[in-house]
């Protein structure tokens, strides 16, 4: 079976857009940490360093992820898919916890993101 380039392109879009939402969502999160840390009475540098190196990895390798699928590449499904399944077990963590404000919203941008990605996977991925 063959599948239509313009819905392989829109199911590309749809999913960097979520990966870019997602991007975003982890660097303000990051920010807001670093901005927890510096206003705290006492400000220690491994934890502060420690929040630093999560804002690059996640919310830069969510965007890299992004920026694939607009370019039409495939290598940033696996992370993509990852960091939305390991975001589904936090955000049960957080119903467990009574966070029902962050572990909604949390739960349903993880599970149409799965979809997404798992819906833009190519019947055939090309040959070289």
């Amino acid at each position: 079976m063959k599948q239509d380039p313009a819905k392989a392109t829109k199911a590309r879009a749809l999913v960097a857009s979520l990966l870019i939402i997602e991007s975003v969502v982890i660097a303000l999160l990051g920010v807001w940490l670093i901005i927890l840390s510096l206003t705290a009475d006492s400000v220690e540098i491994l934890p502060l360093l420690g929040v630093l190196i999560f804002i690059v990895l996640g919310s830069g390798g969510l965007y890299a992820a992004a920026a694939g699928y607009r370019k039409g590449k495939y290598f940033g499904r696996a992370p993509a898919l990852l960091a939305n399944l390991i975001a589904i077990g936090v955000s049960k963590y957080q119903f467990a916890g009574g966070l029902y404000v962050v572990a909604i919203p949390l739960f349903i941008l993880a599970v149409v993101t799965v979809v997404s990605v798992l819906r833009a996977i190519p019947d055939r991925l090309p040959t070289s």
